[in-house]
């Protein structure tokens, strides 16, 4: 299973080094890593998207709060929370190809935000779900270049899971 952990640290040198040396010790892969200013001075907070069971990242988080420059750790994967990424995807677009991806572009609300003779680069904003999805519509095209932030993500202050509502909304409709 894939977790997402948003852990805040101290803005110190090797502080991201220590984080990333734990989990390489340990045989793990970090799928995605973010890293940026915190809400308070002297702290960044480093998102990442690690896989394994839930025993096994509930010892890990036990570990990175145990290092000096660890502020808190908190596992996002079960509770309600925003997520997003930015991807930019360069995509193979002749004169008469254009129109059918600007069209894909507006219906992802994506952005173009580079036009050449041959290629249009796109910015896309939103969950990891809709850079699949987008990716996966533009491939027919011609990617010429992918480049991923990576995921960041914050505890929904409200506390809303949105992903239940979707569920619990689909299953109150009517019937045809």
């Amino acid at each position: 299973m894939k977790h997402t952990l948003s852990v805040l640290v101290e803005d110190e040198s090797g502080a991201l080094s220590r984080i990333s040396g734990l989990f390489a010790r340990r045989g793990f892969n970090i799928e995605s890593l973010a890293v940026g200013p915190a809400e308070r001075n002297g702290a960044s907070r480093l998102t990442m998207v690690v896989e394994g069971d839930d025993r096994t990242l509930e010892q890990m988080s036990k570990q990175l709060n145990k290092l000096v420059n660890v502020l808190a750790v908190n596992d996002l994967t079960r509770v309600p929370a925003v997520e997003r990424e930015l991807m930019l995807l360069k995509v193979s677009a002749p004169p008469e190809q254009r129109a059918a991806i600007l069209d894909l572009v507006q219906v992802f609300r994506a952005k173009v935000v580079d036009v050449a003779d041959q290629a249009l680069t796109i910015e896309v904003v939103g969950d990891p779900g809709k850079l699949v999805a987008i990716e996966n519509v533009l491939a027919g095209f011609g990617i010429l270049e992918i480049a991923r932030t990576g995921r960041i993500a914050l505890e929904r202050a409200s506390g809303v899971n949105t992903a239940y509502l979707k569920v619990t909304s689909l299953d109150k409709r009517v019937p045809a």
